[in-house]
């Protein structure tokens, strides 16, 4: 069975840090990362002097309107390089930023009230960062889900039939694919997603 536990097992992270920052994503992006599942937010991280650094808290948001869609602390980048190799909590010399999720609302986002982020990674008062994530509130019950991708595969074999299947997936993705998802033991409540979303997969309702 595959399982997407979140590593924290609240709202927030112990507070070990005073840093705070917000991310404002383009809606390709925020679109993309509704799409497939990921464990960490890689991004180009500001230059000059003031930026996030590890451990840091991040509230991920989308604009038009403002909401707030995650949670977040800063982390390596696996192949960053230190500005002083002998010192493991110097500065990155790269730009990179990474931030590990600890709480998604990429489904239901948040609205959050005033003016955008000037930026696309801005520094944040710890007050309103606090604030934002007493609003996201705690991750939700967690269910089991029975999810399906069928497509009929003309071939002259079942392993070429497969590696046909695979070719189909990895061209086509979740853009186009619908997969089929319903509660585990209730299969008659099966539904169809395209785009991260449901999708009516029956032409009759059209009509």
């Amino acid at each position: 069975m595959t399982d997407t536990e979140p590593r924290t097992s609240g709202t927030t992270d112990g507070e070990t840090t005073t840093g705070a920052w917000a991310v404002l994503l383009p809606a390709e992006r925020f679109e993309a990362e509704r799409l497939v599942h990921h464990d960490v937010l890689e991004l180009t991280g500001p230059a000059g002097a003031a930026r996030p650094r590890p451990g840091d808290r991040v509230a991920v948001l989308v604009g038009e309107p403002l909401r707030l869609v995650a949670l977040g602390r800063v982390a390596f980048a696996s192949s960053e390089i230190r500005e002083d190799p002998d010192d493991p909590q110097s500065d990155p010399a790269t730009g990179s930023l990474v931030v590990t999720y600890t709480r998604r609302a990429l489904d239901e986002p948040v609205p959050v009230d005033g003016p955008a982020p000037d930026g696309p990674v801005v520094a944040l008062d710890p007050a309103r960062w606090r604030a934002l994530a007493d609003r996201i509130g705690p991750p939700p019950a967690r269910s089991t889900w029975l999810v399906s991708l069928d497509l009929p595969i003309e071939a002259a074999s079942r392993a070429e039939a497969v590696r046909i299947f695979w070719s189909y997936v990895q061209e086509l993705g979740p853009r186009e694919l619908p997969a089929f998802v319903s509660p585990y033991g209730d299969e008659l409540a099966m539904q169809a997603f395209v785009l991260g979303a449901e999708a009516n997969q029956d032409p009759e309702e059209d009509d």
